[in-house]
């Protein structure tokens, strides 16, 4: 018997350990799209729900709007949009389909060039594979910052406090706040876990499973900005150009990829990386130049798109004026849920940008989500898409992801259920209940 028993543990293999390539794999790429969907699919079940309730079908809701847009540029291309898609005053004429930038509507009409696919179907399966990529991103880049945030140089309390009237200085800490106990820093990967899901469960978020250019907007610039922090400069200069062809906030993209690079070469970079950085800076304009000559030769207006968009839906840069009044209508008078709400999500993005700076959240991604919020905030049109508007700024939400990481599981789990399931209702409630929420 012993001799058996020793034959038997002679000859047991013990289990091979993964490789680190499938345990890389699994930890950047599987475990943020399983958090991902796994949150969206609760927006989802919500609002096909709602959507039953109000008598109103899933499959429109997720193509209403712009959605009908894209899709139908996407089949019929730019000359051949039907005539019932208006403007906001209810006008079709044959450059009014030129507002909508062409990224998202010419990448669904090449998946819809796929066996058995329909450009409805075709837009959805984008979607899908476009926040993949979206998702292991905003885990890698929350990862990123909270490396670099660990590191970060405090900042001069001190200092600021000298340079401000005695009533503002109180405000401040007397000395630079000292880094928190090794003890006490949040784990990269958990906080990137935890970005992912925030993102997810923005209050606009369902936009992601729409047929609209947030998911491939968000896919880029997030990749464009781990490119920036990591200096691969080619991947932040061709994700910039896509960007920029995907909507006009594409600029902010553009901009921080130019600034970054031209101060990188201010570091005289040896001569392969600065002709790698030249690149990202020449490469980054293209698309958005590239749509904006396009709109001109079809127009003859050198400024075409800019007159399209104020003229069809009185988009333009007015220095937040229409913001503000909207803001303060709708806190006074407002008895609707979504006006009110969507006046308190914008009231709200001035003080997550204050929590980055005092986070110190990397300068190039803060850059860019303070640029998101102003191009949105300081231009006029249909306020009640604001929301939507604002979910490419969701790198302020790592701040709180970091917070939230150094909580316990459960902690984290009981903090994300209320924000996933107040996400959920809002975004149905804005697509099956409220007439002009996009």
């Amino acid at each position: 018997m012993a001799s058996l028993a020793e034959d038997s543990t002679t000859t047991a293999e013990p289990v091979p350990a993964p490789p680190p390539g499938t345990d890389r794999f699994l930890r950047l790429w599987v475990a943020p799209v399983v958090v991902f969907f796994a949150i969206r699919a609760v927006g989802l079940l919500v609002l096909a729900d709602m959507a039953y309730l109000n008598g109103k079908s899933l499959g429109d809701r997720l193509s209403a709007w712009d959605g009908e847009w894209m899709l139908a540029i996407a089949e019929h291309g730019y000359d051949g949009v039907p005539v019932d898609l208006t403007d906001a005053w209810g006008i079709h004429t044959a450059d009014t389909a030129y507002a909508f930038f062409p990224g998202y509507p010419y990448l669904v009409s090449l998946a819809a060039k796929l066996p058995l696919v329909s450009t409805y179907g075709a837009a959805l399966l984008v979607n899908v594979v476009l926040c993949v990529f979206a998702a292991s991103g905003v885990a890698r880049l929350g990862a990123l910052c909270t490396e670099r945030m660990a590191t970060a140089t405090p900042l001069p309390w001190r200092r600021l406090r000298s340079t401000l009237p005695a009533a503002l200085a109180r405000i401040l800490p007397e000395s630079s706040k000292p880094r928190p106990a090794p003890a006490s820093e949040a784990d990269p990967y958990t906080v990137g876990l935890i970005a992912v899901a925030l993102f997810a469960a923005t209050p606009m978020s369902i936009v992601l499973n729409m047929a609209y250019t947030e998911a491939l907007f968000c896919a880029l610039a997030v990749w464009a900005l781990i490119g920036v922090l990591e200096e691969r400069w080619l991947l932040a200069g061709v994700c910039a150009l896509f960007a920029g062809a995907t909507r006009p906030t594409g600029v902010v993209v553009i901009g921080t990829v130019i600034l970054v690079g031209l101060l990188a070469l201010r570091r005289r970079p040896g001569r392969h990386e600065a002709s790698r950085i030249w690149a990202a800076i020449i490469l980054s304009p293209l698309g958005y130049l590239g749509f904006l000559c396009v709109v001109w030769a079809h127009t003859g207006d050198p400024l075409g798109w800019f007159t399209i968009q104020t003229d069809g839906w009185d988009t333009r840069f007015d220095f937040g004026v229409a913001a503000v009044r909207f803001v303060n209508d709708t806190l006074a008078h407002s008895g609707d849920v979504a006006p009110v709400a969507t006046a308190w999500i914008m009231l709200s993005t001035p003080l997550l940008i204050a929590v980055a700076v005092w986070s110190r959240l990397p300068w190039p991604v803060l850059l860019y989500a303070a640029l998101v919020v102003l191009s949105i905030m300081a231009s006029s049109g249909l306020m009640m898409s604001r929301a939507r508007l604002l979910l490419p700024a969701f790198v302020l939400l790592i701040p709180f992801a970091v917070l939230l990481a150094r909580r316990r599981p459960a902690a984290i789990l009981l903090a994300l259920v209320p924000v996933v399931a107040g996400s959920s209702w809002f975004g149905a409630y804005m697509l099956t209940v409220y007439p002009h929420a996009m």
